[in-house]
């Protein structure tokens, strides 16, 4: 039985300037397009998750302009900062309800939990000790036999020579951590701007591509690609099962 389902988006690096692009994409029209696309399906969200880079010129303009687009769907929206973030100016955006700022929410049989994986001046991240006490702590008080924990930075290597130097510093011990509550079924994460699907230790690792451009897989040096803005749809079921669709919003 379906319990939830969670829009995932990441990764929208607005502009205070509408008009304002990112290696050649309107970031502003790019996450227009993609909440367009959803509302215009048959598939309808409890709960939306954001994780990180909302913005990328360093203005509170960009952080409204993320207010005004995704209040318009009427859901929560759970969001972990990205390096491109600013955290005073995010945290102050995001702390009046339908927006949830690092965040955990129980629902049915499953724990949302957002993550911190901010450095500060650092475009990789690591996860405090403090941030993973938290989690085993707030895990610990749940009755949710199920945890989704979501975060910027994935936890593992994309096999990419640049984009892994920009990681996450201490993924294993993140995912160790993770592993031994043995109730982590799912992590979500933004960062690499690109597809990554696959199971470490019992915990499937998810990424999603931006809302608006994307890197190119498999890369050693910075490289772009031509796939269009995309978002995920994902379906949470009560026995810890979970069910995942990649929307690419154009041809990919």
């Amino acid at each position: 039985m379906i319990l939830l389902r969670v829009l995932h988006l990441t990764d929208p690096h607005l502009f205070a300037d509408k008009d304002g692009s990112l290696r050649g994409v309107v970031t502003h029209a790019s996450l227009s397009s993609v909440l367009a696309h959803y509302r215009e399906s048959d598939w309808l969200a409890d709960v939306v998750v954001v994780t990180g880079d909302l913005v990328q010129d360093d203005s509170q303009g960009a952080y409204d302009h993320f207010r005004t687009l995704l209040g318009e769907l009427a859901l929560p929206v759970h969001c972990v900062p990205g390096n491109h973030d600013v955290l005073p100016l995010m945290r102050a955006s995001l702390q009046e309800p339908p927006f949830y700022y690092c965040d955990s929410v129980e629902q049915q049989n499953w724990l949302i939990i957002g993550l911190d994986s901010y450095v500060s001046d650092q475009a990789g991240g690591a996860v405090s000790g403090d941030e993973l006490d938290r989690v085993d702590e707030t895990i610990a008080k749940s009755n949710a036999d199920n945890v989704l924990v979501c975060l910027h930075h994935p936890p593992v290597d994309m096999g990419s020579k640049w984009l892994d130097s920009v990681g996450l510093n201490n993924g294993e011990d993140v995912l160790k951590r993770l592993t031994e509550s043995g109730k982590v079924r799912l992590a979500l994460s933004g960062h690499v701007h690109q597809v990554y699907d696959a199971d470490h230790d019992g915990i499937r690792i998810i990424t999603t591509p931006s809302t608006c451009r994307q890197f190119a897989i498999g890369s050693d040096e910075f490289a772009v690609d031509d796939n269009p803005p995309a978002y995920r749809r994902i379906e949470l079921h009560d026995d810890g099962n979970h069910d995942n669709e990649l929307i690419w919003v154009g041809p990919a």
